[in-house]
């Protein structure tokens, strides 16, 4: 057992990665069906060594588990890193479940460079699982890093009509980010380095780290003036990839563009990484900084909320229209983090993997019709239930899923949200009720013009309902998705020492911020003796 807890994370982490270098040097290229089988083998395989994380963790436990720790770059104080709480346990969970999904539905939807295209999938998967178990930065940097190469060539060589133009967007936005989240880790890093040792604190720190837990020690002692700043790189680099508004443009273009594996992996994971860096990174290193950049992140969100579905409302491409919701639900993730309660942070967390469920789900039910028809104008539609009432009804239930229908997951994780903005400014709750009115507005009326009525185009009265290989990718996403509607408690156990982390930092950060760095030291217990020392030395 103590075997499995050590190594269990590497693992799961490079399981695709090898996969893939099996497919590239053991495979060849007109073997299409060995290559599908082993790409399908190796993300079925991940998923299911990733489940005991879900049992081995202790929730009761405040500390990172399951760590790997061992030296890489000793001069510069680069280690190799790996550990999960339970909030990076939920992502793991979702990013293997997504993974293996994505690559089994891609069977009919990829016709050419399949080998390339089953490669780039495994190799994307190594890279969004290192970013959620990384805690050293430079490491943490690397696998963010990596994660955009395949991304870029997944939307670049099997995308749509516009696919070389989105495919450059995403890389330069995210590309631009990444780089001033670099400036922010190396400003934190040189603090740690420099700055404690030249206010009289020399026992607070390691001369030379990038790891995240031994930086959260020196969190209450960073001055605001560098807060503020080391926030904003950090802001910009996670506001692009969650998006938020103004930096959202690059994702309509990609999700439309993209294969729909592709979609399914940028709706359910990729966003996630953004708000995955607020509540690691943002929040709990940077307390001061956050609560005074609250009414402006409040602000943003709640227009991204009403833009992202007023756009929505409008758009006649089905998958645009998704795309475009998860502007606005995004919204709502950001407005609940920032809220900095409890409460809002918990269905903050919880909607980021209902999010990953519902919206991912969406995105396969489009992608299937887009085979058949080849087409995704909602125009060309209408009187599918009769048609394909299969299809139909999985459609429905996820789309109640989206819109949160009580007893489904986007319920729990809207009322939750709700409940801790209204606690933080009643006026931002009622901004995102209102939210919540216009997304129910267009997803149903979206499924009314698709489902609903006659069947008018001759096209579609032929059209076959769904096979079996497509509902095995369905009915797993249902599943959580009335699990977490019924039973979310085991989610909220799991997220809770995270929120705990964050919370303690920021609420005295909030209610005292002229005794904040005391307090947190206190709370926290990061070498509370650090400042007699200095003072008495």
């Amino acid at each position: 057992m103590d075997f499995l807890q050590h190594y269990l994370l590497n693992f799961i982490c490079y399981l695709p990665l090898v996969g893939a270098l099996l497919i590239i040097f053991g495979i060849n290229r007109d073997n299409v069906k060995a290559i599908k089988t082993v790409a399908t083998v190796v993300a079925g395989l991940d998923f299911l060594i990733s489940i005991p994380l879900w049992f081995l963790y202790n929730p009761a436990g405040a500390e990172f588990q399951f760590v790997v720790k061992g030296e890489w770059i000793p001069k510069l104080g680069v280690q190799y890193f790996f550990g999960v709480d339970g909030f990076s346990i939920l992502l793991i969970l979702l990013t293997t479940l997504l993974t293996f999904i994505s690559v089994y539905s891609s069977f009919t939807a990829i016709g050419h460079r399949q080998k390339e295209y089953y490669v780039f999938l495994l190799l994307l998967s190594t890279g969004m699982l290192g970013v959620f178990m990384s805690l050293d930065f430079v490491l943490f940097y690397v696998f963010w890093e990596v994660m955009l190469v395949p991304m870029y060539f997944l939307i670049g060589v099997w995308g749509g009509p516009r696919k070389l133009y989105a495919a450059i967007k995403f890389f330069l936005y995210t590309l631009f980010g990444s780089v001033l989240m670099l400036v922010g880790i190396l400003a934190l890093y040189f603090y740690n380095s420099d700055g404690l040792a030249a206010v009289g604190l020399p026992g607070l720190h390691n001369p030379a780290t990038f790891a995240i837990p031994e930086l959260y020690k020196i969190a209450p002692h960073i001055p605001p003036q560098l807060q503020f700043w080391v926030f904003l790189a950090f802001f910009i680099g996670f506001a692009i990839k969650v998006p938020m508004f103004p930096f959202h443009t690059w994702l309509p273009d990609a999700h439309v563009e993209a294969p729909t594996a592709g979609s399914v992996i940028l709706a359910g994971v990729l966003l996630k990484m953004g708000t995955y860096g607020f509540v690691r990174f943002s929040l709990p290193l940077l307390p001061d900084a956050t609560v005074k950049a609250v009414p402006w992140v409040a602000a943003l969100a709640i227009i991204a909320i009403i833009y992202g579905a007023l756009v929505a409302m409008a758009q006649k491409d089905m998958k645009k229209l998704v795309a475009y919701s998860s502007v606005s639900h995004m919204g709502f993730v950001m407005l609940g983090m920032f809220a900095l309660n409890e409460v809002g942070l918990k269905g903050s967390i919880l909607q980021m993997i209902n999010h990953g469920v519902s919206t991912g789900a969406l995105f396969l039910l489009v992608g299937i019709i887009y085979e058949r028809r080849h087409n995704r104008m909602i125009a060309e539609y209408g009187g599918l239930a009769k048609v394909m009432p299969l299809y139909a009804m999985f459609f429905m239930v996820l789309t109640m899923s989206s819109i949160g229908l009580p007893t489904l997951n986007g319920f729990i994780g809207e009322f939750t949200i709700l409940i801790g903005v209204f606690r933080a400014n009643w006026t931002w709750a009622l901004f995102a009720a209102t939210g919540i009115v216009l997304g129910a507005g267009y997803m149903l009326w979206m499924y009314q013009r698709v489902f609903f009525g006659e069947v008018t185009n001759e096209k579609n009265k032929d059209l076959k309902d769904l096979n079996r290989r497509e509902q095995w990718t369905l009915i797993p996403l249902v599943i959580v998705a009335f699990w977490i509607g019924l039973y979310p408690k085991p989610f909220f156990n799991r997220m809770q020492p995270t929120v705990d982390r964050v919370v303690q930092r920021v609420e005295v950060a909030l209610h005292h911020p002229d005794d904040a760095a005391q307090r947190i030291t206190e709370i926290t217990g990061s070498a509370p003796t650090g400042t007699d020392q200095g003072a008495g030395e």
